[in-house]
């Protein structure tokens, strides 16, 4: 074949200049051997420590895992016994990788929390959240494991708004709060059995009065019931009497650690659960964030010039925030002059005339001002007395 002059050879434009047929053929054998695609080259990175992000979808004896290689694309779901999850996480760390973890707090506790720790890796345990962003109406462990492992990816990197972290008690605070708990689960039971008693007297338009199971309270009416309603409601008294008994020594064991001097009307009982519903008051930087964790703080939804204030957020510890109010209630009787009561005491106070809806968003501020109170005094940032409250003997 006849050879092709300088002016007929081929060129091509690259980089701004033209390069001819055997440049271009050198710069294509060197494009190939460098063809391997981003995926394929970070992949041989893999010997190298990376950072890996897992996002856990938690069931009882299944967990369902997506994880994250630096800034891959994350990998296929896998399905792993919690076993065989805390082995897999294990052998990562022992290769030199930096693996973070996160999951939705649950019913199973924090035991895997505080063994992934103890590890050596980085677990965070946030509070439950609608996955589901886009609306598609599928939900599937893969899908919600794969939003965690974004959504972690994103918080790593630096955005802190992708995570709702939750702070995991401590096993010595979660222990104390466990007392508290027991007492209220014992007494929603003597509840619901009291309840049943009553419901049949009231059927059989029986005399129905208060703690009907107590020996003085049965003996009056036992004579004018029938015989098989009372041996009906001989079934259920063993069970009040004994839970009862349990009730009460719980109760005797909280009080006993209440502190010596507290505000009058917040009584001892109340206080030790605050206390231990909060677990320590010093993770609170401002008032801000202890109002905040009660869910007293009023919602909003706004839009452009529109403002329309909602009711209260609800957000945080229900336990802590039912507390709270009730709490709220007795310092109306006991602190009249404390300055969040005095102001609303034409509103909250016995035969005030105000609707239902006033008196409790009037108790609903006081209740948040309280636990603002009560966290300055216990951080120390103030006494009880400079904040207008009086101490009982």
């Amino acid at each position: 074949m006849k050879a092709r002059s300088g002016a007929q050879r081929w060129h091509v434009r690259s980089a701004g200049k033209w390069l001819s047929s055997p440049a271009l053929m050198q710069n294509t054998i060197v494009h190939h051997e460098g063809a391997a695609s981003l995926e394929t080259a970070r992949t041989k990175i893999k010997l190298c420590a990376s950072i890996i992000k897992i996002g856990l979808d938690v069931h009882a004896r299944i967990y369902v895992a997506v994880a994250q290689y630096d800034q891959l694309l994350p990998k296929p779901a896998r399905r792993l016994t919690p076993s065989e999850f805390v082995a897999w996480v294990e052998a990562l760390l022992r290769a030199g990788h930096t693996v973070h973890v996160v999951y939705e707090a649950c019913g199973f506790g924090f035991n895997l929390y505080r063994g992934l720790k103890a590890l050596g890796a980085h677990c965070y345990v946030i509070a439950p959240r609608q996955l589901d962003e886009q609306c598609t109406r599928i939900k599937t462990d893969p899908r919600d494991a794969t939003t965690l492992c974004q959504r972690l990816s994103r918080y790593v990197e630096g955005n802190t708004r992708e995570l709702a972290v939750i702070r995991v008690p401590s096993e010595q605070e979660e222990l104390d709060r466990h007392v508290s708990r027991q007492r209220e689960q014992l007494v929603r039971h003597r509840q619901k059995l009291e309840a049943q008693g009553r419901s049949l007297l009231i059927n059989h338009a029986l005399p129905t009065p208060a703690h009907w199971w107590k020996q003085q309270t049965l003996e009056p009416i036992g004579k004018h019931l029938p015989a098989w309603i009372r041996l009906r409601l001989e079934v259920a008294r063993p069970a009040l009497l004994s839970l009862q008994e349990q009730i009460n020594a719980l109760t005797s064991e909280l009080e006993a650690a209440a502190p010596a001097s507290i505000p009058a009307g917040l009584g001892k009982l109340t206080s030790v659960v605050l206390t231990r519903e909060i677990c320590n008051w010093h993770r609170f930087h401002n008032r801000r964030t202890i109002s905040s964790y009660t869910g007293l703080c009023p919602g909003e939804r706004s839009s452009g010039s529109k403002r329309v204030p909602g009711s209260v957020t609800k957000r945080g510890n229900p336990r802590l925030r039912a507390a709270l109010v009730e709490c709220a209630w007795r310092m109306v009787r006991f602190q009249p002059n404390y300055p969040p009561v005095k102001k609303r005491l034409g509103v909250v106070a016995k035969g005030a005339r105000a609707t239902g809806a006033q008196r409790k968003k009037a108790i609903v501020a006081v209740a948040r001002r309280l636990a603002v109170d009560l966290w300055r005094v216990h951080t120390g940032r103030c006494s009880a007395q400079q904040l207008g409250l009086n101490i009982s003997n």
